[in-house]
């Protein structure tokens, strides 16, 4: 199992720390990750939101790639359905020349009404759109000398590709947990990455979907990324008291819209959210990896034996930590936790 660092640049709103602070902190931070031996870098995307989160994940991520030699460089999540497609394929294929070809695009739908509606994007016609765009891409990669094509959203002309990409084929993840979701990856041939906000059992129930569909098309998934929420401290009660008040304000926003009906949100005890109200550390406690290191150890032994991932994205950069505090969790993860799992 491969460990990598999820970032998204948040805040907590009232807190000190602010999200410039936060890009700040990629200076000497990424250039620790590799040096600590952690795989690849996740960015990850939404917009207007009042605890930060990156608009551009491919901007960071451009940055990241002159600060690091060998990390894979991963959008996780980009909403590609809010991007113009022909300046979004020469966007990473850009990054592809500035990385050497460390790039891994992954892509969801979307699922915030209030982004597109900012972007004047069709909220409802998004699941179409987002699979126009994943076929204009894939075909425009492996065939840069002419990527004219013709969708019901996507017109373009018989131009190259220019920059040429490194990479001969574009790797893309699906973040996606629905069902015709699910399918659609698993037809395709890509990878699904899950999100933070499930449950193992949940995790378990979505991969069962995948491999079965995937198995239908004759399509072997050899890898299984996972995102979690995960921090270390020297003390169990030192780790809760740094990220319990930021992770309750990050599951705030997937609360209000599993209260308005556009996204699934349970506890820990299968109760649906049905408010944003009076959101708690303890609700969703299955679902992320906070403590000393030997509860570390013990929480991601529990999740690599339940589901199996092959990279395990970590998303230690949480509102309202100081940098001190979240540089001591990725070495205290690095030296103490992963060499249980080689």
């Amino acid at each position: 199992m491969k460990f990598s660092l999820l970032f998204s640049f948040l805040t907590l709103p009232g807190s000190k720390i602010t999200q410039l602070d936060t890009f700040r902190e990629m200076d000497a931070l990424m250039p620790l990750a590799e040096e600590l031996g952690y795989h690849a870098i996740h960015v990850s995307e939404h917009h207007f939101q009042n605890n930060g989160w990156t608009p551009s994940p491919l901007m960071a991520l451009a940055k990241i790639a002159g600060l690091t030699k060998r990390m894979r460089l991963v959008t996780s999540i980009s909403v590609s359905t809010l991007c113009q497609p022909l300046r979004l394929l020469e966007t990473i294929a850009m990054l592809d020349n500035l990385s050497d070809g460390r790039i891994t695009y992954g892509t969801s739908p979307g699922y915030v009404s209030e982004e597109f509606e900012a972007y004047g994007v069709p909220y409802a016609e998004r699941f179409k759109l987002h699979e126009e765009i994943i076929d204009f891409l894939q075909q425009a990669w492996r065939n840069p000398d002419d990527i004219g094509f013709e969708g019901a959203y996507i017109k373009v002309p018989n131009v190259p590709l220019v920059p040429r990409p490194v990479q001969e084929d574009l790797p893309i993840w699906y973040g996606v947990s629905g069902p015709k979701l699910l399918a659609r990856a698993a037809r395709r041939g890509v990878p699904v990455i899950a999100s933070l906000r499930h449950s193992i059992d949940e995790l378990c129930d979505q991969f069962e979907r995948y491999e079965s569909v995937a198995a239908e098309c004759g399509y072997e998934p050899t890898d299984r990324p996972i995102q979690r929420e995960v921090f270390v401290a020297d003390t169990t009660e030192e780790a809760e008291a740094l990220v319990s008040p930021g992770i309750a304000d990050l599951f705030g926003l997937y609360a209000r819209k599993s209260a308005a009906g556009q996204r699934v949100l349970r506890d820990d005890s299968g109760q649906l959210i049905e408010s944003e109200d009076k959101i708690d550390f303890r609700q969703f406690a299955g679902r992320y990896i906070i403590g000393d290191p030997a509860k570390a150890i013990e929480g991601v032994r529990e999740l690599s034996e339940a589901v199996a991932p092959t990279e395990l994205a970590l998303r230690m950069q949480l509102p309202g930590v100081p940098t001190a505090s979240l540089e001591r969790s990725m070495r205290l993860f690095a030296s103490e936790v992963m060499p249980a799992f080689k």
